[in-house]
């Protein structure tokens, strides 16, 4: 009997991987794109209780994050995978469906325990299906997938959004549903190496790849500095990603666009316009500099990234003009859309395939920590001072990313006469 989680139909990795990227974008960008506005103006809520929701989805991906790695890494990726989407589809519609905060705390939990499950699982099985010297090219026509899903998402979300708020975060939860449905069928899987030997228990199995991932991560030097940032980008990413919309919010007038109102539209259509430019940013990128996606060591590219991150942040914040405000959204879309395969793909060339995903967990839960200390701190700023100020503090708390980038610099140790790679 085929187990109810074996592919009955496999494909090919790679345009299984590409449905994925492309499947999970237009849920996320139907659910998303009205979430913050959702929550600001149906449920009521203020900018403290935004972070909390934000810190119990960071809390939720703290607690899980490392547990479900070393899962996907001992058992199967492709079972943490769809595990993944359906709790994120749960997520969604428990959000999407009930209008209260609890709803929206719970909500949260679901898509966090969900999100560990597919974060470093999905990229460690392909870098496994391709090889990690193929797989560079890969993320980043991925990271377009993901971004022609956006567009896909946000079109949607706009459309229903204007006739009922909750329509599409509905519509999402049911859209990946059908996408793990779809998965279960097609989704191939290589045969998991064999770590340990037959007489190991299942718990020896997972202690030894968590203690194999920790030792990687602390031995390798370039590892090291990426959870760092990793660390230091969640202390100020989560003030952003929950406090940006309802600045703009309250701080300008959003002008009817074609006899539609209302913040919706306004960021609807900035959805599309910066996905369109970071789709076009990706694939000039993927023309000009091929070799920084397989050989490269990327360094001052990743550290500019960072500059222009902060730099837009920062305008956002402190600009009274709306349109200047939608350019450092848009900015930041097309920074995002180089600088994220670039980092996946450097850092999965450090990494083992035996501990991949337990490595990529760890990485991620460095990011928590930091949303969960620095989102409640940069939150209560946003509630006792204002969200601007907020927004500047979290571009100060991302500043020092642009010099741990720099610092990504490779070096090799000499030992015996023979180079050694860091």
């Amino acid at each position: 009997m085929l187990s109810p989680f074996r592919s009955i139909t496999s494909l090919p990795a790679v345009p299984v991987y590409f449905a994925l990227m492309l499947g999970q974008a237009v849920c996320f960008s139907l659910f998303f794109t009205v979430q913050l506005i959702y929550q600001v103006t149906v449920i009521g809520l203020d900018p403290l209780q935004m972070v909390l929701v934000g810190v119990v989805l960071e809390s939720t991906t703290l607690l899980f994050e490392v547990p479900t790695g070393v899962v996907a890494d001992v058992y199967s990726r492709r079972r943490s995978i769809l595990i993944g989407i359906t709790l994120i589809g749960c997520a969604y519609l428990l959000e999407g469906g009930i209008v209260a905060f609890w709803s929206a705390l719970a909500g949260q939990v679901f898509w966090g325990l969900g999100y560990t499950f597919t974060s470093g699982a999905t990229e460690a099985w392909i870098t496994d299906e391709v090889g990690e010297d193929a797989v560079g090219p890969i993320f980043l026509r991925g990271r377009q997938m993901w971004l022609a899903g956006i567009l896909i998402g946000t079109i949607a979300c706009v459309a229903l959004g204007s006739l009922h708020t909750q329509a599409p975060m509905v519509l999402a939860g049911l859209g990946m549903f059908g996408l793990a449905l779809t998965l279960l069928a097609i989704m191939p899987e290589r045969d998991r190496p064999v770590v340990y030997g037959p007489a190991a228990s299942p718990w020896a199995r997972m202690r030894e790849t968590a203690r194999a991932g920790i030792r990687l991560a602390a031995a390798r030097r370039v590892v090291r500095l990426l959870i760092l940032i990793s660390l230091v980008t969640g202390l100020g990413a989560e003030a952003w990603d929950r406090l940006a919309v309802p600045s703009a919010i309250a701080r300008f007038t959003f002008p009817p666009l074609l006899a539609w109102e209302g913040p919706l539209v306004w960021f609807g259509l900035s959805s599309v316009i910066g996905t369109l430019l970071g789709l076009g940013a990706a694939e000039l990128f993927r023309r000009t500099r091929p070799d920084t996606l397989s050989t490269g060591a990327p360094a001052m590219l990743l550290a500019g990234c960072a500059a222009l991150q902060v730099t837009a942040i920062l305008i956002y914040a402190v600009t009274g003009h709306l349109l200047l405000a939608f350019c450092m959204l848009w900015l930041r879309v097309m920074v995002s859309a180089i600088s994220q395969p670039v980092e996946a793909a450097w850092l999965n060339r450090h990494l083992e395939p035996a501990t991949r995903a337990t490595v990529l967990s760890i990485t991620s839960q460095a990011n928590s920590v930091g949303q969960v200390v620095g989102g409640p701190a940069l939150g209560l700023v946003g509630s006792v001072v204002s969200l601007q100020a907020a927004l500047v503090g979290s571009a100060v708390v991302l500043s020092p990313t642009i010099a741990l980038y720099r610092r990504l610099r490779p070096r090799a140790e000499t030992a015996g006469g023979l180079a050694v790679a860091d």
